[in-house]
């Protein structure tokens, strides 16, 4: 299925912002999210300065058929430096909301939680009003490495579902549905004023049973903040797209999210994990926490 219908067109960025941003990356050698998954939306969250970082290196020690990252069995180890470069990043790009995220790094004891701590850290130094996300990985289950996580206090802790579960084994073969339910769980039990966040990716061939089903299993274990979008084939060596999933079923699967008690529900097909990320300092205004 290749014919991306009229709803899937992005706005041209402003060129000028755009390459601010990206020589200040470069600069500081750093990596996103935005370049490295081919996100749709890089055009517009850099013209208006913002970007997901992405640590532990560009390499990815799984191989899912979805995604864009370049695979690596033994990446390079964490770089020490990556932490203060990535401050000064949000601090020269003047940043209220910063999205940190990583590749998973199955190779690493800690699953890299460690240079998470450090990233948070540095930037709370460098920029201590500025609010902090983690998207992290699910550290292969190793919640005594969430737990670390948890300590340096981020403002949001991010983890994707991604699909259902039926889909699972040809879709993240290496993850586990159950055990990502979990890894929320835990972070309601060692940080309660945390607000948790997942996302999921639509037509994979899932249905939209399915999908709700989803929405209630992330309900029962307390997740705040719920993203979805429609899944687009990076290239011809990635998993198809099985369906285009029209903006009024987005917008159905949203209601349903707000009745589910989500406190906030970003559903759309542009949409991805960090799309207008910069938003739940609104909804920690509304709903703050102790």
């Amino acid at each position: 299925m290749t014919n991306k219908p009229d709803w899937l067109r992005v706005k041209a960025p402003q060129v000028q912002r755009v390459g601010t941003v990206k020589d200040i990356l470069r600069d500081l050698k750093l990596n996103t999210v935005c370049e490295e998954a081919s996100c749709p939306n890089i055009g517009e969250c850099f013209s208006v300065g913002t970007a997901t970082f992405l640590i532990l290196g560009p390499h990815c020690t799984r191989a899912c058929p979805y995604c864009d990252i370049s695979f690596a069995k033994h990446p390079q180890p964490p770089d020490p430096t990556e932490p203060e470069r990535l401050a000064r990043a949000v601090w020269r790009l003047n940043l209220r909301h910063v999205v940190i995220t990583a590749v998973n790094r199955d190779d690493l004891g800690d699953g890299g939680a460690g240079q998470f701590v450090a990233c948070i850290q540095a930037v709370r130094a460098l920029m201590p009003q500025t609010t902090i996300e983690v998207l992290i990985p699910d550290l292969c289950g190793n919640w005594e490495a969430l737990k670390l996580i948890m300590a340096a206090r981020p403002a949001v802790l991010n983890h994707n579902t991604e699909t259902v579960p039926r889909l699972y084994n040809r879709v993240r073969p290496q993850g586990d549905y159950q055990r990502s339910l979990e890894l929320l769980r835990q972070v309601r039990s060692f940080a309660p004023q945390v607000y948790t966040k997942s996302g999921l990716m639509a037509g994979l061939g899932e249905t939209s049973a399915e999908i709700e089903q989803v929405m209630r299993d992330l309900r029962r274990v307390d997740c705040d903040i719920l993203t979805l979008g429609q899944y687009l084939q990076p290239s011809s060596q990635h998993r198809p797209v099985s369906e285009f999933i029209s903006p009024e079923q987005f917008f159905a699967w949203q209601k349903l999210g707000e009745e589910l008690g989500f406190l906030q529900v970003v559903a759309s097909p542009l949409t991805r994990s960090s799309y207008h990320a910069q938003e739940v300092q609104n909804l920690m205004r509304r709903f703050p926490r102790p």
